[in-house]
């Protein structure tokens, strides 16, 4: 199993360059953010059944899909994990809030559609691939590999 690190210094190989790092530094959270609002618009009678708690941050299928997600981030590094879930709770709550202004499938269908453009104009002006080509793995990898970009301490 590889570490954190280990997916880090594979991930940047194909983000050098300093407009492609940019756009990722703004396009990969959108789209975490966008799938969890996408995840949130998911009928879940399922889930309010079961669990009858009255939250609706956390009676929804981006909350279950969250916890398994950060299953994967315990497993290579705790800190991260929770780097994360701090990050995932922001989405949830902002994702919750713009959805009692505007329809928020919609709004995350556009959200996700335009990060994505934006990704893959940033991979041309690298001139490579995304990673997650390779390895749909580095889709998980994105995420944390920007917070750590964004947050290191600068020597």
């Amino acid at each position: 199993m590889k570490t954190l690190n280990q997916w880090f210094d594979e991930y940047a190989v194909s983000h050098q360059n300093s407009l492609n790092k940019k756009i990722h530094y703004i396009c990969v959270p959108a789209i975490f953010f966008s799938i969890i609002g996408l995840l949130m618009c998911i009928p879940t009678s399922i889930i309010s059944d079961n669990l009858r708690l009255n939250i609706p941050l956390i009676e929804n299928w981006a909350a279950v899909v969250l916890v398994f997600l950060l299953l994967f981030y315990i497993r290579l590094s705790v800190v991260m994990a929770m780097k994360i879930t701090v990050f995932a709770f922001l989405c949830l709550f902002a994702n919750f809030y713009i959805g009692q202004y505007v329809n928020l499938l919609l709004f995350s269908v556009g959200v996700f559609a335009i990060a994505w453009i934006g990704q893959f104009y940033g991979h041309h002006v690298e001139g490579k691939k995304p990673s997650f080509i390779n390895d749909l793995q580095f889709l998980l990898i994105g995420p944390a590999w920007v917070i750590q970009n964004l947050f290191a301490a600068k020597k």
